[in-house]
């Protein structure tokens, strides 16, 4: 920094301490300008939080949210384009559904209308699916852009302005020591900075209208969301209703018990243990030289990168990617897993 930038910074200091600590006034800015800067700072609030927010209302589970961000961090160190989506609860629930409706067969009446719901579940998750992706181009990436460039120029103007102040306010209380015409251009680079800020600031407040229709982008994806859901759902109804119609037409069946055997028709063998028979397989525990940790449950992966593994699996830790996951290797494969999962029984060298 120059000689004279370094004045500079010395004239802004002494300044702001003389306001905060001895109580001198400052220049004051006109009402005008102070009501147009107090509508800046709620506008900037405002889309900061609604921003938030309306991240927290497409992607209500927290721990989902966070698991995402995580993947898609090491989709980007890994330098893979596609990341994967946030797991809709509508699709998992008719991920389970579809699984159990098969598992009990075309045969059952209960199999059969839980494989109609599972597929309308999957279906809303697509309709969810579409809600995010239009939700984040038409409301959240103009929000977004609008606080990291509008919102974050003006700013930026403002900071400028208020350092403009201090060094124009520090000169000309010491009129006589600092030459005239550096307080004159001390002044006018106060009211060009002034007159930036107020610009910037009346360009945001005019065009509000831009926001509103961001507004109105987030309700029409709500609306059409609503629509096919409703659509579904209706569908949905009435499969399950004609399911119930056709079982409730249907003659009842008896239950016939088969004859019992007789004692002796189970047949012994001196081996038989009581007619039951046990075999036993033991798991080998990795070796505890290294960091690794236990499972406690069962760990299903949902999305590419993940570690699956069952309860009680040794599982070798090779990297910690944050405080709520772990990367390690299990009978070769390697990924990702939740630390909430394992009992650390080694822990990694910090």
């Amino acid at each position: 920094m120059s000689v004279a930038g370094l004045k500079k910074q010395f004239y802004k200091a002494s300044q702001l301490v003389s306001e905060k600590v001895g109580g001198a006034e400052g220049t004051k800015l006109d009402e005008e300008f102070k009501e147009m800067e107090k509508k800046v700072d709620v506008t900037s609030k405002a889309v900061v939080e609604v921003l938030t927010k309306t991240t927290e209302y497409l992607q209500p589970n927290p721990a989902s949210r966070a698991k995402l961000t995580m993947l898609n961090t090491v989709s980007k160190i890994r330098g893979q384009v596609k990341s994967p989506g946030y797991p809709q609860p509508e699709g998992l629930l008719g991920e389970s559904m579809i699984r159990h409706g098969r598992e009990l067969g075309d045969d059952s009446t209960f199999g059969g209308a839980l494989l109609d719901a599972g597929e309308s579940m999957k279906r809303l998750a697509e309709v969810k699916d579409s809600l995010d992706i239009e939700v984040k181009q038409n409301f959240i990436d103009p929000l977004q852009s609008l606080c990291d460039k509008d919102l974050k120029e003006i700013q930026h103007h403002l900071k400028k302005l208020e350092g403009r102040r201090l060094d124009y306010d520090y000169k000309k209380k010491r009129q006589g020591k600092i030459p005239d015409e550096e307080i004159r251009q001390a002044m006018e680079k106060f009211e060009e900075s002034k007159e930036v800020a107020e610009t910037s600031m009346y360009n945001l407040l005019e065009t509000d209208i831009e926001q509103v229709s961001q507004l109105s982008a987030l309700v029409e994806a709500q609306l059409d969301y609503h629509r096919q859901a409703a659509e579904i759902l209706e569908e949905l109804a009435e499969k399950l209703k004609a399911r119930v119609r056709e079982a409730s037409s249907r003659p009842r069946r008896e239950y016939q018990p088969k004859p019992k055997p007789a004692y002796n028709d189970y047949g012994e063998s001196e081996h038989s243990n009581g007619g039951l028979s046990y075999s036993s397989s033991s798991k080998l525990p990795a070796p505890l030289d290294q960091p690794c940790c236990k499972a406690l449950y069962d760990f299903d992966p949902e999305n590419e990168g993940e570690l699956g593994f069952k309860e009680g699996d040794i599982i070798t830790l090779t990297n910690q990617i944050d405080e709520n996951w772990y990367e390690g290797m299990l009978n070769g494969h390697s990924g990702f897993f939740p630390l909430n999962y394992v009992d650390v029984l080694v822990p990694l060298p910090h």
